[in-house]
């Protein structure tokens, strides 16, 4: 992905070919809170997930357009959405067809939106031996991006819930055996805490294949993880952007701060607090991305 270092507040110095966004919902459910961080940030660009409190995918007509006018009358670009597909609450037993059935709804919509990335992960277990769980998943993901190739999308696993969640051998291996230029990766650099590794580990197997990249930061253990502003937890932040911007890394660092919202922990804080928390991290990321940029000047 190749993007221009713009639409972020004045003075916010940024280094070549990055680009800051954030997913909308962290702010707030509702659009208008969603648009109204981004805006307040001075930020370009928005990366949606749930609307109103409802999956992209499953919008209604009318709302899916009055989220297109809005984000248009806002010149808010959307950098990608992130689907339910192969995600925590869809293992590897889950019906097929509901993640089928997601990939062509947003085939369509992501071209109204401007974009062609797709979030997804790659199925939790439930039950199969560690044989059969592999091939599944490769079998239910080959068939994904094949989907996704002939609709002109990209899918863009993330290190996250599913078979190649938290190992980069895994993650590898889930590339080759797709072998579809539809499939890449999505490197969030705060997930290790929660599913117990050291995401910047990862690193230096998978930064070729990194095309977005979700930043939030943690400390505690899988049972107790608390999440905090970048470069306030263990997760490397500063470190992970730094290593991926040497190895040539452009396009967008979008914020998911998790300290409001949690949607796999139903936690949400809306209104001006999930505003005002959300900017806040987001200023907080813009002096860590000031500091790299003049390290490169």
């Amino acid at each position: 992905m190749s993007v221009d270092a713009t639409g972020t507040s004045a003075g916010t110095a940024l280094p070549p070919g990055i680009a800051l966004c954030g997913i909308g919902d962290e702010a707030g459910a509702s659009l208008d809170e969603q648009i109204s961080a981004l805006t307040t940030l001075g930020w370009g660009h928005i990366e949606l997930r749930n609307v109103d409190g409802t999956a992209v995918a499953d919008l209604d007509e009318a709302a899916f357009e009055r989220l297109v006018d809005r984000l248009a009358a806002a010149d808010l670009a959307v950098t990608c959405v992130d689907s339910r597909i192969a995600n925590w609450g869809r293992p590897i037993t889950a019906d097929f067809d509901a993640d089928l059935r997601e990939l062509d709804a947003l085939g369509e919509r992501c071209h109204r939106l401007g974009t062609r990335y797709v979030r997804v992960m790659s199925y939790p277990n439930d039950g199969l031996s560690e044989a059969d769980w592999r091939q599944e998943v490769l079998t239910r993901m080959g068939k994904l991006a094949a989907r996704a190739e002939e609709a002109g999308l990209v899918l863009l696993h993330e290190n996250c819930a599913g078979w190649a969640g938290t190992e980069a051998a895994r993650m590898r291996e889930l590339l080759t055996e797709v072998d579809s230029p539809a499939l890449r990766l999505l490197f969030d650099v705060g997930n290790g805490v929660a599913y117990d590794y050291e995401a910047y580990d990862l690193l230096p197997t998978i930064a070729p294949y990194v095309e977005h990249v979700h930043i939030k930061d943690a400390v505690g253990t899988p049972e107790d993880a608390s999440y905090l502003l970048p470069g306030d937890g263990r997760c490397r932040v500063e470190d992970s952007l730094r290593y991926l911007l040497d190895q040539g890394y452009t396009g967008v660092w979008s914020i998911e701060p998790h300290i409001n919202v949690r949607p796999h922990e139903s936690l949400a804080t809306e209104g001006k607090d999930g505003v005002d928390a959300f900017v806040e991290y987001g200023r907080a990321l813009e002096r860590m991305v000031a500091r790299l940029a003049e390290e490169r000047a």
